[in-house]
C-alpha cells in the first residue's frame, strides 16, 4: 500500500480517533527551551511556506508554525501576517518529530 501522505505532511501520522466524525489526531509541536520568538517579516506575509524553507530548508513544513502557535495562527494563511510574533521550533526539534 502506497503512503497517502509524504514524509513531511502533518497528516503523516495523524490517525483517526473518532471514526464517526473522522477527526484526526494532529501532530503536537511541544514547547522547548530552544524555541525562538520571531516577528513575521514583510517578505513572509501570508507565506508560511517561504519561512519554512528559510528555517527548515523545506517549504512543505509550513504547517509547523500553525501547530506550534495554535492560539495565534488559527488560519495558516490569513493569520500569518507581518508583525505577528510567533514561536519557532528548532530544526532539530522538527526533525525529531517528523522522523
Amino acid at each position: 500500500m502506497a503512503d497517502f501522505h509524504d514524509r513531511m505532511s502533518f497528516l503523516r501520522n495523524a490517525g483517526t480517533f473518532d471514526v464517526f466524525l473522522d477527526i484526526n489526531k494532529l501532530p503536537y509541536i511541544p514547547k522547548s527551551r530552544s524555541d525562538e520568538t520571531y516577528i513575521i517579516e514583510p517578505v513572509f506575509d501570508g507565506r508560511p511556506d517561504l519561512l519554512a524553507q528559510a528555517v527548515y530548508d523545506n517549504p512543505k513544513l509550513w504547517w509547523v508554525f500553525a501547530m506550534r502557535n495554535p492560539d495565534i495562527i488559527k488560519d495558516p494563511l490569513r493569520d500569518f501576517k507581518e508583525g505577528v510574533s510567533i514561536k519557532l521550533s528548532s530544526k532539530g526539534t522538527i526533525e525529531a518529530i517528523i522522523g
